[in-house]
């Protein structure tokens, strides 16, 4: 059955234009008259999801129309506008980039598009901007444009000289320090580590209530997917640790989900804290920040070695980037020496100053095909044979080496467990 909610995709010309600002604002705003607000994050992103779950007060799901799936996708959103009375989708970089785009998926699904556009050093050139950026693909639903970075007034007078009538402006919101989010190498810090983040949520709020925002969009009418198979219960009683802390919280809900719908029982933990690892039958590191812990990370012995215990023994284990940074034998900084980590991987890695890899990516696993993304800014010489090689969805990406030692399976790749529930469910199995 179809199901109507309103519902806006929150776009830019760029990233670092104030989507996640702008997107986190709504959903405080929306959240504080009483709405139930679900927010999803286009594309592959651990980042911004933390603090937009922590606006919407529920967990963000990711919407990709290649590492999810159409099917996966529309029922995430049907089920969701079922439940709530606003569905905010926050794109990924420019609304154009990538293949699939963030207007791919709003136009897929029929999402009206919010332009957010910083106007900070820039006047009359805003109009030429807005317009390029919604008539680029004719047929996208618009919703509007808002101009972020302001600096008052006349500027924003200025910004709307020459926009075209039938482009509707929806605001202007001032440059203010007190709403802005901080940002390190691998984007957004994690919403635990924001000082003062509510009134930083709040500010926002306060700034896009003065808006055209302030009410909610028309309804889009979302249609019901395919049904897909049941996810099998072969977990059924087995105990998977969680690594989730500081350093190991690239977690997406879906994929949690289906370990949780193959039966298993979810026990997490944190290597930066905990001296010993919870009763499981297997083990998930994935990624995070283990290169901002190192010395806590290299000083906590019992943990390393009961992860080295665990793999002994002959049960399970994932490791995802950070996670399979923290198994090698050391990990750098670029300036620092080598810090002594789990030991279970030989090789080592040194955190490098610009980015070197990023992208969607295929692999063929014995367990199945799955889909998933890396984004890593470390290089690593392992000192093992691949057990195999992503493809990467971009002719000119670069692939991954997906290792594997008894139990172990680890590589830089993000696995989309949906994208294969019972290649997933595999990897954990006793």
């Amino acid at each position: 059955m179809t199901v109507h909610c309103p519902a806006l995709f929150i776009a830019a010309p760029a990233s670092g234009q104030g989507k996640t600002t702008v997107t986190a604002g709504l959903a405080r705003l929306h959240r504080r008259l009483g709405r139930r607000v679900r927010i999803f994050k286009t594309g592959p992103d651990f980042l911004d999801p933390m603090t937009l779950g922590w606006a919407a007060e529920s967990p963000v799901y990711n919407l990709d129309l290649w590492m999810c799936g159409e099917d996966h996708c529309r029922a995430l959103l049907h089920q969701a506008a079922g439940k709530v009375d606003l569905i905010l989708v926050e794109g990924v970089m420019g609304l154009y980039d990538g293949t699939p785009s963030g207007a791919d998926l709003a136009d897929h699904f029929e999402l009206p598009v919010l332009c957010v556009i910083d106007a900070a050093a820039m006047a009359q050139t805003f109009a030429a901007l807005a317009w390029g950026l919604t008539r680029f693909r004719p047929g996208l639903r618009l919703a509007g444009v808002l101009a972020n970075r302001v600096g008052g007034a006349r500027h924003a007078a200025m910004l709307t000289e020459h926009l075209p009538a039938d482009l509707p402006f929806l605001g202007a919101l001032a440059r203010d320090a007190e709403m802005e989010l901080p940002h390190r190498h691998l984007g957004l810090w994690q919403a635990e580590e924001i000082a003062g983040l509510d009134a930083r949520l709040d500010c926002g709020a306060d700034a896009l209530a003065q808006t055209g925002l302030a009410h909610l969009p028309p309804p889009v009418a979302f249609r019901p997917a395919a049904p897909r198979p049941t996810t099998e219960p072969l977990l059924t009683g087995v105990r998977i640790g969680v690594a989730r802390d500081l350093a190991f919280s690239f977690l997406y809900q879906a994929n949690l989900d289906t370990l949780r719908e193959a039966g298993a029982e979810l026990h997490f933990f944190s290597p930066l804290a905990d001296a010993v690892l919870p009763p499981c039958d297997a083990l998930y590191l994935p990624g995070g920040y283990p290169e901002l812990h190192l010395d806590a990370l290299a000083a906590n012995t019992a943990m390393k070695y009961a992860i080295r215990a665990h793999q002994a023994a002959g049960r399970p284990l994932l490791a995802e980037c950070g996670g399979l940074l923290y198994l090698l034998d050391s990990l750098a900084n670029p300036d620092t020496d080598p810090i002594p980590m789990v030991g279970l991987l030989p090789g080592r890695a040194r955190m490098q100053a610009r980015l070197t890899n990023l992208g969607l990516h295929a692999v063929r696993l014995p367990e199945g095909d799955l889909r998933g993304h890396t984004f890593h800014h470390s290089s690593a010489a392992i000192d093992l044979e691949p057990l195999a090689r992503t493809a990467p969805l971009r002719d000119q990406g670069t692939p991954e080496a997906v290792y594997r030692l008894g139990r172990l399976t680890a590589s830089y790749l993000h696995l989309y467990f949906p994208s294969n529930p019972g290649a997933a469910i595999r990897l954990f199995l006793p």
